[in-house]
């Protein structure tokens, strides 16, 4: 009888479950992503983040258990190495698996299966986004939006204002200028005034 299995038994045995399980964990450490159906995904997230977990602390108790699961030499040191230094600072959900479509043939589901701490394409767009992201109250941009182009047209009004008043008396006193320049033109010459002297030095010698 088969009370409580309900874990997904992928259509094998026992002992073929586990082999195929152990190779595609092996496999998935040594390459960090591997492409399969989503229900061996799912299975093999089950059987490979405890694996992960247990990482952490690199024991002699640990590194067997391990390869107990693994029977992978390679596998095991990759997994106490970098595998462990990666993912020292995460809590879990070590994998992430995206579905790619549908297979020719029988139209299984598949799916890419990788270790997230090893995407670094993901990563640099989740640090972008965190770094941009800012939550607000419901309306609050475009009331800040609406007083920031107020304050804007502000300064604008006020610095025209200024230019204004700086120009304007420079303007004058170019126009003060001209003006005098124009009224100069525009005089009669003044006549030069005869002199009363010689005047009556003429009159003297008419009356002698």
């Amino acid at each position: 009888m088969r009370h409580g299995k309900k874990f997904n038994h992928l259509g094998r045995t026992a002992s073929h479950r586990k082999a195929m399980l152990s190779n595609m964990a092996s496999s998935l450490i040594l390459h960090k992503r591997i492409n399969t159906t989503v229900a061996k995904a799912k299975a093999l997230r089950k059987y490979v983040e405890p694996l992960i977990t247990r990482a952490k602390s690199d024991t002699t108790h640990s590194r067997r258990m391990a390869f107990s699961y693994l029977q992978d030499k390679e596998s095991v040191t990759e997994l106490f190495g970098p595998i462990a230094e990666k993912v020292s600072a995460r809590q879990g959900g070590y994998t992430r698996i995206i579905k790619t479509g549908a297979r020719l043939g029988d139209n299984a589901e598949m799916c890419m299966v990788e270790l997230v701490d090893f995407n670094e394409l993901l990563l640099q767009e989740s640090g972008t986004a965190k770094s941009k992201t800012r939550r607000s109250r419901r309306g609050g941009g475009k009331k800040q939006e609406t007083v920031k182009e107020e304050t804007t047209a502000k300064t604008e009004s006020n610095v025209e204002e200024a230019t204004v008043i700086e120009e304007t008396p420079a303007e004058e006193a170019k126009t003060d200028e001209v003006t005098d320049a124009k009224a100069a033109e525009d005089a009669p010459a003044e006549e030069p005034k005869a002199d009363d002297s010689s005047e009556d030095s003429e009159e003297k010698k008419k009356g002698e």
